[in-house]
């Protein structure tokens, strides 16, 4: 059987392309997918992977790199917790920086190191001169598809990725209810494909595939539609 193989991090897969997967399996039936979700990156010259799939800024990608979508920070939380839901007690209201006083923040403290400090809460604050605020509570995790779990289950707010959470604000599982205060973001992500493997027709029906994907998630997210063919200028 055609199988094609694809590394990528883990909450990259996750939440992006293991809920879309159903839909490629569908239309390619006879193509067996193999998905490789670590953390670390994979040399594509010197390995049997097939497609990468990464998540950085413009100068550091190689050259053959190719631009899927960039992304903002956004506030997300679940609409629950700003209903009564039959409580006595009035919900904590959310219509400014200030009030998430009232609620726990969840941030995501894993494996991203410190030049990735524009993820966290603590930065977010600052821009909205917020920078003394303690909110009821913190939550860590170390993995953003743990930290986004949490704030589905109404235990917080998130400041989450729009690519990762668009599904998710798309059919009102999450809200953003301070939608002026999204944050731009340095980073982006990318497709790059093992030159030995671009011969093949399996490996390019997924790069097809992974590319309409992409369009639609810029479309969500409001992203421009015509950067994909971005790319740095340093060797992979």
């Amino acid at each position: 059987r055609q199988s094609v193989t694809v590394t990528t991090f883990a909450s990259f897969a996750s939440m992006w392309l293991i809920p879309r997967m159903e839909a490629f399996q569908r239309d390619h039936p006879a193509i067996d997918l193999r998905i490789d979700a670590s953390d670390h990156s994979v040399d594509l010259e010197n390995s049997d992977v097939d497609l990468a799939l990464r998540y950085g800024p413009a100068d550091l990608m190689p050259s053959a790199a190719k631009r899927l979508f960039g992304e903002q920070l956004a506030l997300v939380i679940s609409p629950w917790l700003l209903k009564n839901n039959g409580s006595s007690e009035k919900p904590p209201s959310l219509r400014k920086p200030a009030d998430l006083k009232h609620f726990a923040l969840i941030e995501d403290i894993g494996h991203g190191g410190a030049n990735l400090e524009w993820l966290t809460w603590r930065r977010w604050l600052h821009a909205f001169g917020q920078g003394n605020l303690e909110p009821k509570r913190w939550l860590y995790f170390s993995y953003s598809h743990q930290m986004i779990q949490a704030a589905l289950a109404g235990q917080g707010a998130a400041l989450a990725r729009t690519p990762l959470v668009a599904q998710y604000l798309g059919n009102g599982q999450l809200i953003e209810p301070l939608q002026s205060a999204r944050v731009d973001s340095p980073m982006s992500y990318w497709l790059l494909t093992n030159r030995n493997a671009q011969a093949r027709p399996e490996v390019m029906a997924l790069v097809r595939w992974l590319d309409e994907q992409a369009k639609a998630t810029r479309s969500a997210i409001g992203d421009e539609p015509d950067l994909d063919t971005q790319t740095g200028s340093l060797d992979d």
